[in-house]
């Protein structure tokens, strides 16, 4: 399976690209301009580990075909990621096919610190209706970006998922293939007493069986057992804030714990 890395000015043209059967490297020794763009291209229905910058960790995703775009960071968006991350003048970038052991391995399916607003090709995927003053520090993206630091807020690593005091927020998870999970975990923000906290919330699977989970006020882990099933998204709805002054609840982390099914 022939992959691609290509890095394009804001216009995309192709600044540079490189090609290669399985596993491919792009070495960029200049600093990126305002408007560039990092590219992936893979077959579709293709398993692949990406690294797309040194500041920020591989992640195992599945690619539905075509080119993936990641804007890179300037401004604002940029306080959402490590400040090693896209600066100075060399970058490495690389992807491989992910080996088969890898996909049915339990692991982490919500993870993707790549994933962005404009994303519709590389999965997971996650959405909001509702995110604080628009500002990317609290964008949902920042709630499958690997980060956990939760003892403060508003720039990197302690990144969120804030939902602008909306008691009818919720995040929705999109796999783009079916996976097979049995554990939801959720890690809130713990920056007390600046933040509240949620005391409950309710999980719905494909739109439709819903799973009602308890929340308690800490910054640790919490993780909920579900009977395996096989979706294709995961909605995180109804949450109800707890009876505090504060009016900031927010999620650090969610995390979808499973395996991909052969069968999908």
């Amino acid at each position: 399976m022939t992959l691609s890395l290509h890095i394009l000015n804001k216009t995309h043209a192709v600044i540079t690209e490189c090609s290669a059967e399985g596993e491919v490297a792009l070495v960029y020794d200049a600093a990126y301009a305002e408007g560039d763009m990092i590219g992936v291209t893979a077959p579709a229905d293709t398993y692949l580990w990406v690294w797309l910058a040194c500041g920020l960790p591989p992640a195992l995703v599945y690619a539905q075909g075509g080119m993936f775009c990641l804007p890179v960071p300037f401004g604002a968006t940029a306080q959402t990621y490590s400040p090693r991350a896209f600066t100075g003048e060399m970058h490495r970038l690389q992807a491989r096919i992910a080996r088969p052991e890898e996909v049915t391995a339990r692991r982490d399916l919500a993870l993707n610190p790549y994933d962005h607003h404009a994303n519709k090709t590389l999965f997971p995927h996650v959405s909001a209706n509702a995110e604080t003053r628009g500002e990317a520090v609290f964008a949902a993206r920042n709630a499958i970006d690997g980060e956990v630091a939760n003892d403060s807020h508003g720039f990197w690593p302690y990144t969120s998922w804030g939902i602008a005091k909306n008691p009818e927020a919720a995040l929705t998870l999109d796999f783009g293939r079916r996976v097979t999970i049995d554990e939801v975990a959720l890690t809130i923000r713990a920056d007390f007493p600046h933040d509240a906290w949620w005391t409950g919330a309710k999980i719905t699977f494909d739109g439709a069986e819903t799973q009602t989970v308890e929340l308690r006020k800490t910054g640790q882990r919490q993780g909920f057992a579900i009977a395996p099933r096989q979706v294709s998204t995961l909605t995180l709805h109804s949450l109800i804030k707890a009876d505090d002054p504060s009016p900031y609840p927010a999620l650090t982390r969610i995390e979808a714990m499973g395996w991909d099914t052969p069968d999908r």
